[in-house]
């Protein structure tokens, strides 16, 4: 991949969707301190300018590496708020007798996604919710539907996470400022303290390649992966909606 070519081509669609979508309106990301919402920042301020970029970071409860938002936020020279969901999580799960774990973890993401929606409308010419989500994460349905798989654009959709990282240590030449380590952090939902690949159950090189070329070594890691896609394509797609004959 030509990730100069690639990052020239996002920064124009990005700058094209706003133009068509809201000329004036500021892009609100949520910055975890990862390379997706990191690498999505870079571009927006490439696209937009740090003055129409506004980072929300969502801790729940305390976040032990929250200084790494903090750094891509400072570093880029975005505004930035912080606003914590531990209230709000604490009251949802206070409704429920036995949670299931699935439910805890995804109660989070979605709450993320209110606060986000909430900071867009607030703003004085309107707000736009950017997903960080990848080409990866969506083909396996690595997300929370209505949750982190929300927004109202999303750049990187198209880009697998080994593309990501080419994008990524290429944005930094331009961002000094943003540690390298970060474009290389360990990929992690920071809710079920688990990394991504353990949670899966195979590497994002791995699921890349099978992507790309179809091959793959171990049958069992393929099975999985289709059975992934297929159970998750509807977070891809839109809501089914019965019409009714006129």
């Amino acid at each position: 991949m030509d990730a100069k070519k690639e990052i020239e081509n996002v920064v124009n669609w990005i700058r094209e969707w706003f133009e068509k979508n809201g000329p004036r309106a500021n892009a609100v990301i949520g910055l975890s301190g990862g390379k997706d919402s990191t690498i999505v920042a870079m571009l927006l301020v490439k696209a937009l300018g740090r003055e129409r970029v506004i980072g929300v970071l969502m801790p729940n409860g305390e976040q032990k590496d929250i200084q790494d938002s903090i750094t891509v936020a400072e570093a880029l020279g975005i505004n930035y708020h912080i606003k914590n969901i531990a209230d709000a999580y604490k009251g949802i799960l206070s409704q429920f007798d036995d949670p299931s774990e699935d439910t805890k973890i995804n109660i989070a993401p979605r709450l993320r996604m209110t606060m986000l929606y909430a900071i867009a409308q607030s703003q004085p010419h309107g707000g736009m919710v950017i997903n960080t989500c990848n080409r990866s994460e969506d083909y396996v349905g690595y997300s929370t539907k209505f949750g982190d798989a929300a927004g109202d654009m999303s750049p990187c959709s198209g880009f697998l996470v080994t593309e990501m990282l080419q994008l990524g240590e290429e944005l930094i030449k331009e961002f000094p400022g943003v540690p390298y380590e970060l474009i290389h952090k360990t990929p992690s939902d920071g809710l079920s303290g688990k990394s991504d690949e353990d949670k899966l159950g195979f590497t994002y090189a791995e699921l890349d390649k099978y992507v790309l070329t179809g091959e793959i070594s171990d049958p069992k890691t393929k099975e999985l992966i289709d059975r992934k896609h297929k159970a998750n394509l509807h977070k891809l797609q839109l809501m089914p909606m019965y019409h009714r004959e006129s």
